[in-house]
């Protein structure tokens, strides 16, 4: 099959990024990320701020004249480790708009100074914060991509065992679902983007001395009954399409409305990538998906 232009430049940018992952220290990393954040610049029709959630930092993104009642609660990748990234902000904007729902995007704490469960801590606080702002469980959906996919899982699973009201839907973009594979370079097929150094390095961050097989950490260990409906997106060229796979076995077996859908060619998170055709369809799709469980009112 002949890929387009678009995408033949973006995978020939992809081994520096591969690169830099596997060797550039976490610190200088996310010094980088941020001053690229900090410079960006929004559209006029959105809102971006920063906000504390309980003392955990966190921001809005908001389309013009979007509903006040319901929200996407978003949750972004980088192994753990990484922070928000100017692609996650161009991403989670485009996708506020074809949604026309605000986002609140989490910024976890990282590892390595906070393993397990910080992250996961954050993002249940983040969503419990949103009930007490008056939002309804039914009114919020979450999504994540990466890391952020299996928080998002994780986070379902927190909340439904300690009581508290689910969001309507969810969306997991190339989620890591089992982190008790990922120690071992032979394990690790070839990826496009994801170097074998880098995700070991962050399983071990991620991890410190807790149990891989823990379900809140490795989520295809755990029980998926009772979760809302599923999206989950993988790429076909991407070492974590298991997990993927696996995730939605799971949620098969345990009854859960969910629907994977593969792209071919596609690497980890190419959503990110905007001027990608594939990463258009993908969102549409998200969008279509989550807005439909929302349950919006007739105007």
């Amino acid at each position: 099959m002949v890929t387009s232009q678009t995408e033949q430049k973006i995978r020939r940018s992809l081994p520096v990024i591969r690169f830099m992952q596997a060797y550039m220290p976490s610190g200088l990393a996310n010094r980088i990320i941020e001053l690229s954040t900090r410079n960006s610049q929004e559209p006029d029709d959105i809102t971006r701020k920063k906000i504390s959630v309980n003392g955990k930092s966190c921001e809005w993104i908001i389309p013009q004249n979007s509903p006040e009642d319901q929200v996407l609660l978003y949750i972004h990748g980088g192994a753990f480790m990484f922070g928000l990234t100017a692609l996650h902000i161009e991403m989670i904007i485009h996708l506020a708009r074809i949604m026309n729902t605000r986002v609140l995007v989490v910024n976890y704490r990282l590892t390595p100074e906070h393993p397990f469960p910080a992250a996961l801590d954050d993002c249940v606080a983040a969503y419990r914060w949103l009930l007490q702002q008056g939002f309804a469980s039914e009114k919020i959906v979450v999504a994540g991509d990466s890391a952020g996919g299996n928080l998002t899982i994780t986070t379902l699973m927190k909340l439904r065992d300690s009581g508290d009201p689910i969001p309507a839907a969810a969306a997991c973009l190339s989620p890591v679902t089992d982190l008790t594979n990922k120690d071992d370079p032979s394990s690790l097929e070839q990826d496009p983007l994801l170097h074998p150094k880098m995700v070991i390095k962050a399983n071990r961050y991620y991890l410190a001395d807790h149990n891989a097989q823990n379900p809140l950490i490795s989520p295809v260990y755990g029980d998926w009954r009772g979760l809302p409906p599923l999206l989950i997106h993988a790429g076909e060229d991407e070492i974590l399409l298991n997990d993927a796979a696996r995730g939605e076995m799971m949620a098969k077996k345990a009854g859960v409305d969910v629907r994977l859908e593969i792209y071919p060619r596609m690497w980890h998170v190419w959503q990110l990538y905007l001027d990608l055709p594939e990463a258009l369809l993908s969102l549409d799709d998200i969008a279509q998906f989550l807005g439909t469980h929302l349950k919006k009112e007739a105007n």
